[in-house]
């Protein structure tokens, strides 16, 4: 009896007689990218420009000190051998799925992120990323419930390739087999993108209005007085002793007019800084794109589909000089920071023309005439407001000098007027698509809910409200900020507005006031 032949690894198996011959892979499976190599000096560049302060400290404070020296070059061996550990530790790769990223050295990170969940794609590339042509891609997710679930994040690629990344990750049902890096496949010419809005230099008077240079002086002065305590000084200290030891009116009102010019100069740099080659653009593959910046540019690619509203906000000297920003209500975006943002501070009319553009609406419908709140919400405004300053300045006139009660008094006719605003500003609207809610004055804020978009409400009533008849009614969404309020209605207003938003939901749980007569009169 023959012994069959043993079999290569290289000679196929043998499939028994009437059975179909197995299908062949005719497609490879997705494979694993590293970053780009140019991050081994992007990133100790961009790491390198933060720790220059401490860096400077240590070579130029002392007497020359061989530690100090010794200290400055670990510093920067320790940044270039981290940038090179992580640079060899990480590679991604996109499948039908989901995207992949593997990193890390001692301890293994494994993340990854379902296609269907993802809502934004931010392309960042720093002054860094901008001189090798790398930008960084991160991939947002809008789960933000618990730290470093909110997407990934892939520091660096080329900027080609984090183009083409930003198409394929918003674009549903695009294969990944055509994810090879640039370069190993010819580009292909994507259509003309619809440019909705574009900067204008003449929105350039609203920097000063936002305030953002006081802003700006903080932060500096902060970042500053921490390098300046680790070398012993302590210049907020030392200034605020100068100022109080020397009390006069005179003094303190020349810092605070000396703050405010130099608030007003640096306002417009950073303005420009923040939203130079400002664009926002209708992309062919259903998408919003914002692009902005000077030295770190910023590029936010939002679904249509995933569009809740629109908020626009009307910061109080940016709406004395007619003047707004405009901010997407959308899944995946939360209400804080500025990846939201579709519009800077622009005139008025241009963030009501962006808001009809981004909706395809021909009436913007934060425009819609809103409903008065009742005159118990004007009390509540103007006790909130001015209360608290003639108890700060009653409480400074009996345990503080004499010289400082008269600051917080001197404010009250100003919280009087803040407060009588914010009652004005109160007031809702409901069409046939959208719930409209306004609520502030400090930094005004109009928003257009979609009605499809409210997943539940939010009904509260505390003591005070209760006595006059009022309640803040907040509706539910899984985009901005997550709930949108509107604030001291009337008990009955409230009830009905949110049972027409959305009928049915609310219903469950009303009573009508005739049936509650009815009982009354048996009891």
């Amino acid at each position: 009896m023959s012994t069959p032949p043993e079999m290569s690894p290289e000679m196929p198996a043998a499939v028994p007689a009437g059975l179909p011959a197995a299908p062949e892979l005719t497609e490879p499976p997705a494979e694993w990218h590293r970053l780009h190599v140019r991050m081994l000096v992007v990133r100790p560049l961009n790491e390198g420009i933060a720790m220059l302060v401490p860096i400077l400290v240590l070579l130029f404070t002392g007497n020359g000190e061989r530690w100090r020296l010794i200290a400055s070059g670990a510093t920067v061996a320790a940044i270039l051998a981290f940038s090179y550990f992580i640079w060899r530790t990480t590679r991604y790769r996109i499948t039908d799925d989901q995207v992949e990223l593997h990193t890390g050295l001692l301890t293994r990170k494994q993340l990854a992120v379902p296609r269907d969940r993802i809502r934004t794609v931010d392309l960042t590339s720093k002054p860094g990323h901008r001189v090798f042509g790398l930008s960084a891609v991160r991939i947002g997710t809008g789960q933000q419930d618990t730290p470093g679930t909110d997407g990934l994040t892939l520091d660096a690629v080329t900027q080609e390739e984090a183009e083409r990344l930003r198409v394929l990750l918003l674009r549903k049902g695009v294969s990944p087999r055509v994810a090879a890096p640039t370069g190993e496949r010819d580009a292909e010419p994507l259509p003309e993108s619809e440019v909705i809005s574009r900067l204008d230099l003449k929105w350039l008077k609203y920097a000063p209005l936002s305030l953002s240079g006081l802003v700006a002086i903080g932060a500096l002065f902060g970042v500053l007085s921490n390098y300046a305590d680790d070398v012993g000084l302590h210049p907020v200290q030392d200034l605020f002793e100068w100022l109080f030891d020397r009390p006069s009116v005179g003094l303190i009102g020349t810092f605070v007019l000396g703050l405010i010019v130099a608030g007003l100069v640096l306002s417009v740099p950073l303005y420009v800084l923040q939203f130079w080659n400002y664009r926002l653009t209708r992309e062919p593959d259903g998408t919003l794109r914002v692009q902005r910046g000077l030295l770190t540019t910023r590029s936010v690619s939002v679904e249509e589909q995933r569009l809740r509203g629109v908020d626009i906000q009307e910061p109080l000297l940016v709406r004395a000089g007619k003047g707004a920003k405009t901010v997407a209500v959308t899944t995946g975006l939360g209400s804080k920071g500025e990846s939201n943002l579709l519009l800077p501070p622009a005139p008025l009319e241009v963030a009501h023309q962006v808001s009809r553009d981004v909706l395809k609406v021909e009436d913007d419908p934060t425009l819609n005439a809103l409903r008065e709140h009742p005159l118990a919400a004007l009390r509540r405004s103007m006790f909130r407001h001015i209360v608290p300053w003639v108890v700060i300045a009653a409480g400074l006139a009996i345990w503080a000098p004499s010289w400082a009660w008269p600051i917080p008094a001197a404010v009250i006719p100003f919280a009087a007027l803040v407060g009588w605003d914010n009652y004005r500003s109160l007031g809702h609207a409901l069409d046939e698509r959208y719930l409209v809610t306004r609520n502030n004055s400090l930094v005004r804020s109009t928003v257009a809910l979609q009605r499809t978009g409210i997943i539940g409400w939010r009904i509260r009533r505390s003591f005070f409200q209760r006595r006059s008849g009022l309640m803040t009614i907040g509706a539910t969404t899984a985009a901005g900020a997550g709930v949108y309020h509107v604030t001291d209605v009337g008990e009955s207003d409230g009830l009905t507005l949110a049972d027409a938003a959305v009928p049915d939901l609310l219903r469950p749980f009303l009573v009508e006031e005739s049936a509650v007569g009815e009982k009354s009169s048996v009891d």
